[in-house]
């Protein structure tokens, strides 16, 4: 399957869709995965062959727990911008806070952010347990399980606010508190859970 033609089924099971320049600056993105994150470290060389899939389409997916008016969403963890920057490509009127403890990923996603002209993403250099401030949303792709990201992020969402999380599982993940929902194997070409959180 054509790279464009993953991402936009990813995207249109969220009740998205994507546009020419949406794609573009997807693509672009992409390039600078391979060309500048894998050298420095951010992605691992076994993942050359997943990017299109594991990578931008995957993260593509976390915005089916998202509201489409949500104002802010901040990725904790986000290495060199997974899923933040799909997101914020995908969703250009939220504003997305890429937050990451390492200096070297924080430089990294900067330089991605500024090549792309995202003016709806700002990256920030911080540990999850400094954090003090609310967020409406908050993502991460595969940084803590279900229960550890339930007792760190938890304190740092506004009143009604989401976590969505994602991760490698072999298996339908079941945690308390935790709405698992299931992206058929048509979507990506394998068995994919999100996990959603909205703490009461």
């Amino acid at each position: 399957m054509k790279r464009e033609d993953l991402w936009e089924k990813a995207a249109g099971w969220t009740g998205w869709s994507l546009s020419v320049a949406q794609f573009q600056l997807l693509d672009r993105y992409r390039d600078w995965l391979l060309a500048e994150a894998l050298p420095a470290g951010g992605i691992g060389p076994a993942e050359i062959d997943r990017v299109d899939r594991r990578h931008i389409a995957d993260s593509l997916l976390f915005a089916t727990g998202l509201d489409q008016k949500v104002s802010q969403v901040a990725d904790l963890g986000s290495g060199v911008g997974l899923p933040g920057i799909p997101l914020a490509i995908l969703m250009p009127d939220t504003r997305f806070r890429l937050i990451d403890r390492s200096g070297r990923r924080v430089d990294l996603m900067r330089r991605v952010t500024r090549i792309l002209d995202l003016d709806n993403v700002e990256v920030s250099l911080d540990e999850i347990d400094q954090l003090h401030q609310g967020f409406p949303a908050i993502v991460s792709r595969g940084t803590l399980s279900p229960d550890r990201a339930a007792l760190r992020f938890s304190p740092l969402l506004d009143p009604g606010g989401v976590v969505v999380i994602g991760g490698s599982w072999k298996q339908p993940p079941q945690h308390e508190g935790w709405e698992t929902r299931h992206v058929p194997a048509n979507v990506l070409g394998n068995d994919v859970w999100i996990l959603i959180m909205r703490p009461s």
